[in-house]
């Protein structure tokens, strides 16, 4: 039943711009305030109050438009959005409508299918909202201090067509923004959520069905799980005979299920009208050519270079480029080493892990890194003793020498005398009749075993590559 249908898909994603102070007044816009703390009679709509523009909050949403290669308007203006809901004290929210900031641009994504291009069809500016918090003891609360945050949001056309597409999207996105350096994009503190919007219809057709929209996801792993679910729930519909209907859902994470919330409203819900308190203003040619020369190389300029001049894969390039903390990390230890694809692949599979922050932060050194892949480049250590340095390296007492001197004080230079490998492996051949037989018979674990047995032998030194070509040599 499913294999007849296919989903579309459209994503809004609202980015918190991580200015000082607020859009329309100077409160602070610092995460992990006192509840209602950060908050004055503009943010909370009191009568008489007047919102004076914030001019930092305009650029930082021209870069995202430049990164993300949209145009820029000339002439724009700022709109209320009326609705009556408690998270807005003033019932209308500033945004923009019909004279968005940015528009016309697009991302690239790498999928298992291949590149494609999503477009974005406008990226806007306006006020986040407050945060409600739901209690079963004391009903729900309200917290204003997220309430006039700086936002943009940026709306793709509905060229996603499943969950990994729409992944590998955000994830591109998320990266460019970090980049620019006008948002952290902190899923967990709610700077980068996105809103799906998904139709199904039957594959061939290219009218858009009715679509679904599922607000405020904050994981990339649960915006996957809600397309998921979602469009298998609208072909369950529309397979019933019964029709799909136009409404706001929320993803429940815990039953990974979407459930309904209200009607989808239309543009003519919210009755649009250009915001009187703030004049319509204009973006010169002078002002977007200087804010394109304060955006540095974006992701995909960097993976580029990672893959041409480093020789990294391209998968191994899409990781290092997600985080710019992280692709500042390799480019510091590629700079110092000659093995920099060694380089970055011991801070793929060992290092990353090392950091628990949503960025990347590692606790040792990027020219730690560097000794270690030319010890490990030069083949006086292997792969065992990488571990057992980056190891040492954690602990305190080592964290301030030099890679090649912990290696030279501790001897854990490989060993690549032949001879004495192969009489250590004859050694163990010996003593190890029944993992021999194991062998002949077919059992390839007991090379394993075999072997293990010797780098146990050997403290985890031994050169990996000449004890198989010894064992391949010898004649059991």
């Amino acid at each position: 039943m499913i294999q007849k249908y296919e989903m579309v898909v459209g994503l809004e994603v609202h980015v918190e711009l991580n200015t000082k102070s607020k859009i329309f007044c100077s409160c602070s816009t610092k995460f992990g305030a006192s509840p209602n703390t950060n908050v004055c009679p503009v943010c909370m709509g009191l009568p008489g109050t007047l919102p004076v523009l914030n001019k930092r909050a305009v650029e930082y949403a021209i870069k995202a438009g430049l990164a993300t290669g949209c145009s820029i308007a000339e002439d724009t203006r700022l709109d209320r959005k009326n609705y009556f809901y408690p998270d807005l004290p003033k019932a209308y929210q500033i945004s923009q409508y019909d004279t968005p900031l940015c528009y016309g641009g697009k991302i690239n994504i790498t999928t298992s299918s291949g590149q494609k291009d999503v477009r974005i069809n406008r990226i806007h500016i306006e006020e986040d909202a407050g945060k409600l918090i739901h209690d079963t003891e004391h009903g729900t609360m309200i917290d204003y201090n997220r309430c006039g945050v700086p936002l943009i949001e940026i709306v793709s056309e509905p060229d996603i067509c499943g969950a990994e597409e729409a992944k590998a999207y955000l994830t591109a996105l998320r990266a460019i923004i970090l980049y620019t350096g006008i948002s952290d994009c902190r899923m967990n503190e709610g700077s980068f959520r996105c809103d799906v919007n998904l139709s199904v219809r039957k594959k061939g057709y290219t009218a858009l069905g009715v679509r679904t929209e599922m607000k405020n996801i904050n994981s990339f792993a649960f915006v996957a799980k809600a397309i998921e679910y979602e469009f298998q729930r609208q072909v369950s519909v529309i397979e019933s005979g019964e029709r799909v209907v136009p409404e706001t859902r929320r993803f429940d994470s815990g039953t990974g299920k979407t459930y309904a919330m209200r009607s989808k409203e239309s543009a003519a819900d919210y009755r649009f009208f250009p915001e009187p308190d703030i004049l319509p203003f204009k973006v010169d040619g002078e002002t977007v050519k200087r804010l394109k020369k304060e955006i540095p190389m974006l992701p995909h300029e960097r993976k580029i270079i990672y893959v041409e001049k480093y020789k990294l894969t391209s998968s191994d390039a899409d990781v290092i480029v997600s985080d710019p903390h992280l692709a500042r990390y390799f480019e510091n230890a590629a700079k110092l080493t000659d093995f920099p694809k060694l380089a970055a692949n011991i801070l793929l599979s060992e290092l990353l892990a090392l950091s628990s922050q949503e960025d990347f932060d590692c606790p040792i050194s990027f020219a730690a890194l560097s000794e270690i892949a030319d010890l490990s480049g030069e083949q006086t250590i292997n792969s065992v003793t990488v571990k057992k340095l980056i190891k040492m390296l954690l602990l305190s007492e080592y964290s301030s020498h030099s890679v090649r001197d912990i290696v030279k004080e501790k001897d854990l230079s490989q060993i690549n005398d032949r001879e004495l490998l192969k009489d250590i492996l004859n050694s163990v051949i010996t003593n190890n009749p029944k993992l021999i037989s194991d062998y002949k018979n077919g059992k390839t674990a007991a090379r394993k075993a075999i072997m293990g047995k010797v780098m146990s032998q050997t403290e985890g030194k031994a050169n990996p590559v000449i004890l198989n070509t010894l064992f391949d040599e010898i004649t059991l």
